[in-house]
């Protein structure tokens, strides 16, 4: 492919935000070509690609904005360390069918028995099926509630926490 065409499809590519289309055009095209890969398999195959990293994006961006303290999943949590946490329960919650059914999940205990690690593990499953994530700490957030009554900023406070689905 001559200069001019390369560099004009590279600007249509950035306009229409196909930066996997922009990365990979040309390494796929050339394997495409030595399998004897046609034209709608060509594209079917850059299609893919693309749908595969805007969705590992949006999970990113999801993990970004729920503001965890640190990303840790469930597959990391020691189930037996606390033999008396129900692990079919929390596998069963990490599906997460109650954010549906708008019900909540209260984890109460002692410190040290992996309430805040089973939250993040829970919240990074939200984030991996979609699902808009706020992390906090129920001290933090009676806090920050406290100060947007104080400043009377609550009902912008109340509209900021309803944009997320799970909290």
């Amino acid at each position: 492919m001559s200069e001019a065409p390369q560099i004009l499809l590279s600007h249509h590519l950035k306009k229409l935000r196909l930066p996997t289309f922009l990365r990979d055009y040309d390494k796929v095209a050339r394997q495409c070509a030595s399998e004897g890969v046609d034209h709608t398999g060509y594209l079917a195959r850059l299609t893919e690609l693309e749908l595969i990293d805007r969705e590992r994006r949006m999970i990113e961006r999801r993990i970004r904005l729920a503001k965890f303290p640190a990303v840790k999943s469930l597959d990391s949590f020691d189930f037996k360390a606390i033999p008396e946490l129900n692990k079919m329960l929390v596998l069963t919650l990490a599906r997460s069918e109650y954010v549906d059914r708008y019900e909540n999940i209260i984890a109460l205990g002692p410190s040290g028995t992996g309430k805040t690690h089973v939250a993040l593990g829970l919240g990074l499953a939200a984030c991996q099926k979609g699902i808009s994530v706020g992390f906090t700490t129920a001290s933090v957030l009676v806090h920050e509630l406290m100060e947007a009554r104080d400043e009377k900023s609550l009902l912008r406070y109340k509209k900021k926490l309803a944009k997320y689905r799970l909290l």
